[in-house]
């Protein structure tokens, strides 16, 4: 299997994952003082979140 059909297939993980990340940093940032961390790991749970997304645009880019 080439590096695409890969990521194809673990689209789902990719998003569930992002997505439980994205809520953890956003709960993080209602509780606490420093807004900062929760807010900058909810923009990495959202990179995870399209990683497969954002690698299929390059791709086809690159083309």
């Amino acid at each position: 299997m080439d590096p695409q059909q890969w990521l194809e297939a673990a689209t789902l993980a990719f998003n569930l994952i992002g997505m439980v990340v994205c809520l953890v940093g956003l709960t993080l940032a209602q509780k606490m003082t420093r807004r900062w961390p929760g807010y900058t790991l909810a923009g990495v749970g959202f990179l995870i979140a399209t990683l497969p997304m954002l690698s299929q645009l390059l791709l086809m880019f690159r083309q």
